[in-house]
């Protein structure tokens, strides 16, 4: 692996060439015409445009990001997360191409991607997963299963991620037309009208964990972070370790995920996200086949680098020895939105001013002087905070958010630290409906 492609933009894509930087790698930067200042294109060794602005004609664009990595002749391929991270298509071209592809073997993006066949094949090695279906066939063996289950129920689509598409039912009635609603959401948003059927936890706690897989029957895992703290479905706040739950219990549970990824051979880094009901019930919800957005906050605990580990795996590389965690680590998710509606603002970064603090981090693609578009996720920057307490850890990232001076936009700074100064949060009281309390949203 000696030159890399970055399918990807932002934060991410600026991480990734920090970790090639630290491996001896050559990196190769994309980008579309709305991110021709992205900081990050002076850091890369070298930098190709993407014509256009739309993620379908620019990071999306599959034959365009591989005529740029034959071009500039690059050997491997780093997806990043979101655009084509989960895309099976994708990796199998860079495959085919004779690349390495930075990433678990095509095929278990195909198989996670599904959720119906994650679900399953997790059940299948003892994961606990909640009631749920098979992939809906007609509406009468919906509200037959549905039935059984027991209303509220949610109807969701089996590709896809981040919420889009899942709707939820609370009376028989209303089961047809939430159905054909996912359906056309599913169909137009992932190319796929798959729905299924979950049971609907009310409030559940987010809890996922972080694996590491060799592919040889070997797997490790880097513990686990909580990220109930949620606005539409989408992560806010994450943390590790998880408060206020046993630790022999977490423990259990990122065990018992290690060990389905080591026996169904898988490869690379990977999350298994689970929810915690009320009843202390859990169960698998799915498994991202990529580094995820929060990763910081597991470096932070760990001292892993896990962008170098998926780098090292995609060579064919050893696992980890020994994986240990100390101190606290939390992450808040700095977005262009409103605090109040959390409606999507844009503009020019007249002031982006980054916090420089001890014990606090920032990852960012972004910088004075940017144009905001709607075109991309929201997410401006990511701000971690560690420490040897959570309190601290809280502390200072309260601190990091008040000193980063952003103008120009309107942000979620404020509705961050709602959160992090509200009571339940402070005592550990944490769930997906926090952020409704918050706000005053029923």
């Amino acid at each position: 692996m000696q030159k890399l492609l970055i399918a990807n933009r932002g934060a991410i894509a600026r991480r990734i060439i920090r970790a090639c930087a630290d491996e001896g790698i050559r990196s190769v930067a994309v980008y579309s015409d709305a991110d021709a200042q992205a900081p990050y294109l002076e850091e890369a060794d070298e930098a190709f445009a993407l014509d256009g602005v739309s993620p379908v004609d620019t990071y999306l664009n599959q034959s365009a990001l591989l005529n740029i990595a034959r071009q500039c002749k690059a050997d491997s391929v780093h997806p990043g997360y979101g655009f084509l991270a989960e895309n099976a298509v994708f990796a199998q071209a860079v495959v085919e191409q004779e690349m390495v592809f930075v990433g678990p073997d095509p095929a278990w993006l195909e198989i996670m991607g599904n959720k119906v066949t994650a679900r399953k094949l997790m059940q299948e090695n003892g994961y606990p997963t909640f009631p749920g279906s098979e992939l809906l066939q007609d509406i009468d063996s919906a509200i037959a299963v549905a039935r059984d289950i027991g209303y509220p129920i949610l109807v969701k689509p089996s590709g896809g991620g981040g919420g889009m598409g899942m709707e939820l039912v609370a009376k028989e009635s209303d089961l047809g037309h939430a159905i054909g609603r996912a359906r056309a959401i599913a169909r137009n948003a992932f190319a796929d009208a798959g729905v299924y059927l979950e049971k609907w936890i009310a409030e559940p706690r987010h809890i996922e964990y972080q694996i590491l897989g060799d592919g040889r029957g070997n797997a490790v895992h880097a513990f686990e972070r909580e990220c109930s703290v949620q606005r539409r479905n989408q992560k806010l706040i994450e943390e590790s370790p998880a408060p206020g739950i046993d630790r022999d219990v977490l423990l259990h549970r990122a065990q018992q995920a290690a060990d389905v990824c080591a026996s169904i051979g898988y490869n690379n880094v990977g999350t298994v996200e689970t929810l915690l009901a009320g009843d202390g019930s859990f169960g698998f919800l799915e498994m991202n086949t990529r580094i995820q957005v929060e990763h910081g906050v597991t470096e932070a605990v760990t001292g892993l680098d896990l962008v170098r580990q998926q780098l090292s795996l995609a060579r064919g590389g050893q696992l980890p020895e020994q994986i240990s965690a100390s101190g606290f680590a939390i992450e808040a998710r700095i977005y262009a939105e409103d605090s109040i509606t959390l409606l999507p603002s844009t503009g020019r970064l007249t002031v982006f001013r980054l916090p420089n603090l001890f014990g606090v981090r920032v990852e960012t693609g972004y910088q004075e002087g940017q144009i905001i578009t709607p075109y991309y996720d929201a997410m401006l920057a990511k701000v971690i905070a560690y420490a040897d307490t959570r309190e601290k850890a809280i502390g200072r990232l309260l601190i990091a958010l008040k000193a980063f001076e952003i103008q120009g936009l309107r942000t979620n700074q404020a509705l961050l630290q709602r959160v992090l100064q509200d009571g339940d949060f402070l005592a550990g009281r944490v769930h997906t409906g926090l952020i409704n309390r918050v706000l005053g949203v029923s």
